[in-house]
């Protein structure tokens, strides 16, 4: 039986709902992912820590496609569940619009300046050749990189998490595909990486498109719509806290790396790399499941259904708890086989990964719940508390933890920072859920 947004969600409802969300970011993750482990093991240790000294300018630029979908989909699910379809649609089409041209611009400045940028992060001489190499490739494909980050979401509020599934898990076998083409069979070594990532992102990017031009069955299509500058503000305040997260997480990779480079110099940043590429993964969950349960959230706060919200609040704080224990043992478990994926040819790096990982896993017992609170808000369309959790979690904390822990745990003290950030996230996000109690009545 077909779920929808309406219904009263059980643990199993809940879950099935929200599946397809994780495993579509699950294989979002996969992109980057599969660039590092071919980069790493075909093409060498340097062009590995090139991409990702140069990752945090593309995930800054891609930003603006988090933000439009999730803050965008809190809008057009709560116009629904006020029973105005034609008008969501209409809100619906602006937004895509507008992230399409918005992904081009961004993408063009970014060509425009990625050297200058990455010699600023430290890179030199063929590592930086690396850097503008792999980045101009890819912003080629920013304003369809946009749109697969804004339709992850809306697949969800058209009801039609399954099909946005199949359009991602389509785009990461694409990737896979052409990486082992481009990379492993033709010798085109960083450029065939790039080339493969790009090319992955056209297809999660303009298939979407071309489904939600043609008549279907959900409840979303593009439509003749007209400029709504105050739809437009609200999206961008909705989805600040996402954009946040993801500029925050940047500028904190950046500070990382800079640590990394003073502590272990070009080996540090590319077990830091390691590190990032396995924690995608195991992040991906949480975020989907942020993905997959806001457009309910929002329904039935559009709907004012309080007895609802309070049942979502409730499963998804259980959820988040039992998942993060469960992820922190599995990554801690893991940890030695994963890091040989990427850096088992150097018995060094590899030691020096395997214990960074462990260290890092502990952050998975909070992260969750960190994150779906911040989710949460947002589908509240109360953009100023999710930005606030996002800013604090991803910027304020984890900055002072990197650049205070090492002083004491030196490298150590690098991969507990994000431990650090999350437990002090915790107490923010906790104390946001029991201030909202009066105001959403959840």
């Amino acid at each position: 039986m077909r779920i929808q947004l309406s219904d009263h969600f059980t643990y199993s409802k809940l879950l099935r709902f929200t599946l397809p969300s994780i495993v579509m970011m699950i294989f979002t993750s996969i992109y980057s992912v599969v660039d590092g482990i071919f980069v790493s093991n075909f093409v060498g240790k340097t062009p590995f820590a090139a991409v990702n000294l140069i990752m945090p300018l593309l995930i800054i630029l891609g930003a603006l496609g988090f933000m439009v979908g999730t803050g965008g989909t809190a809008i057009v699910a709560k116009t629904l569940g006020q029973g105005k379809p034609a008008l969501a649609n209409e809100y619906f089409s602006l937004l895509v619009w507008t992230g399409l041209l918005g992904g081009a611009a961004v993408g063009v400045l970014g060509m425009v300046f990625v050297r200058p940028v990455a010699a600023a992060l430290g890179a030199q001489r063929q590592m930086l050749e690396d850097c503008v190499l792999y980045a101009r490739i890819i912003l080629a494909a920013n304003p369809c990189f946009i749109l697969q980050n804004i339709f992850q979401s809306f697949f969800v509020t058209a009801e039609k998490p399954k099909l946005g599934l199949c359009v991602t898990v389509g785009a990461g076998l694409t990737n896979i595909a052409l990486d082992a083409l481009l990379v492993a069979v033709f010798p085109l070594g960083l450029a065939g990486a790039a080339t493969a990532t790009a090319l992955s992102q056209a297809v999660g990017g303009l298939v979407p498109i071309v489904y939600f031009l043609r008549k279907n069955d959900s409840l979303l299509r593009l439509t003749r719509t007209r400029f709504y500058g105050r739809i437009l503000l609200k999206t961008c305040a909705n989805g600040s806290s996402e954009l946040m997260s993801n500029i925050s997480a940047s500028v904190v990779t950046i500070l990382y790396n800079l640590q990394l480079m003073r502590l272990a110099g070009e080996d540090g940043i590319a077990a830091y790399g390691a590190i990032m590429y396995v924690s995608f993964i195991f992040a991906a969950i949480f975020i989907g499941y942020a993905v997959g349960s806001a457009p309910i959230v929002s329904f039935h706060y559009g709907a004012e259904h309080p007895e609802e919200l309070k049942n979502l609040l409730r499963k998804s704080v259980v959820l988040a708890a039992g998942t993060g224990v469960a992820m922190a043992l599995l990554a801690a478990l893991a940890s030695a086989p994963l890091a040989k994926i990427f850096v088992g040819y150097d018995p060094g790096l590899y030691t020096m990964t395997v214990r960074g990982f462990r260290i890092f896993a502990l952050s998975f017992l909070l992260s969750g719940f960190n994150i779906f609170g911040s989710s949460f808000f947002t589908a509240l369309n109360n953009g100023p508390v999710s930005a606030a959790i996002s800013f604090l979690r991803t910027l304020v904390f984890q900055c002072a933890s990197v650049l205070l822990l090492p002083l004491v745990w030196e490298l150590d003290g690098v991969w507990l920072s994000a431990v650090a950030a999350e437990i002090a996230a915790a107490g923010v996000t906790a104390a946001f859920l029991a201030a909202g109690r009066r105001t959403y009545r959840y």
